[in-house]
């Protein structure tokens, strides 16, 4: 597996836990398990042929990682029953942001 990827798998684990950790120190637990409950956008990927392609950049391309769809989880982020739901979308999404500039340097 190329390093790209490897480190781009550990930051979509590592990152909602160091959020979860410090925005919700009472109950990380609970709030990393629903962020990482956000990486479920990726089944839009199902929807693409091929399903997985290493040089395409999932931003603007799959219907769940659209400029539309962020616009709404940043929208979710005032409603504090889906706050940690919103969270852990926009380190998603933010993730694969950074992913398709490593892509274009690549």
């Amino acid at each position: 597996m190329p390093v790209r990827a490897v480190v781009h798998l550990l930051l979509h684990l590592l990152l909602p836990a160091l959020a979860a950790r410090v925005g919700y120190p009472a109950r990380w637990q609970r709030a990393w398990l629903v962020m990482m409950a956000a990486m479920l956008i990726d089944l839009d990927h199902l929807l693409a042929e091929p399903i997985f392609d290493p040089t395409r950049c999932s931003i603007g391309f799959h219907p769940l990682h659209s400029y539309y769809a962020a616009a709404g989880y940043v929208v979710l982020l005032a409603v504090p029953g889906l706050r940690m739901l919103a969270i852990g979308l926009l380190i998603h999404i933010v993730l694969d942001g950074v992913d398709c500039l490593w892509i274009r340097w690549a």
